[in-house]
């Protein structure tokens, strides 16, 4: 999983649409699970903000990059320590990458509850067995959520 031929390129409305739910994110105004990520850049050092779906299960929290490896996921990677906002509440946590084997439970459950937004970026439907999510885990960073403290 290198380089950018993993990712899926957002356009031009995309971008705009993210940006607009950003800020609707941002003030509350959002479906649950919704938070504005702010991870701090790898190579400028600037804090980057992006919108994206937490996903719990079995008690615990993850994130999951639908459009593959994005600069969000390297972000992330280099630097373990993130920023979940919603309204006025904001979190710190410590991300762990999770294992290929560990995805296929993570991402059929992720394509079930974002099934309406997600489901473009995945070629195994959502509603389908576990194990057909593992042909394709090593496609798509995910991430637990750890305290931070």
């Amino acid at each position: 999983m290198t380089g950018t031929a993993d990712f899926k390129k957002p356009s031009g409305p995309e971008r705009l649409f993210n940006r607009a739910f950003g800020i609707l994110i941002s003030i509350g105004i959002a479906p649950r699970d919704y938070y504005v990520l702010e991870v701090r850049g790898r190579k400028t050092g600037r804090m980057a903000s992006t919108p994206v779906n937490v996903i719990r299960v079995v008690d615990r929290r993850f994130l999951v990059a639908p459009r593959g490896i994005t600069q969000w996921t390297r972000n992330v990677n280099a630097t373990e320590e993130l920023v979940l906002k919603r309204g006025r509440s904001r979190q710190r946590f410590r991300a762990r990458a999770v294992r290929d084997f560990d995805k296929p439970e993570i991402l059929g459950a992720y394509l079930d509850r974002f099934r309406s937004t997600v489901q473009r970026f995945f070629p195994v439907p959502a509603g389908s067995p576990t194990a057909e999510f593992a042909s394709i885990a090593a496609r798509y960073p995910v991430f637990e959520l750890l305290d931070a403290g």
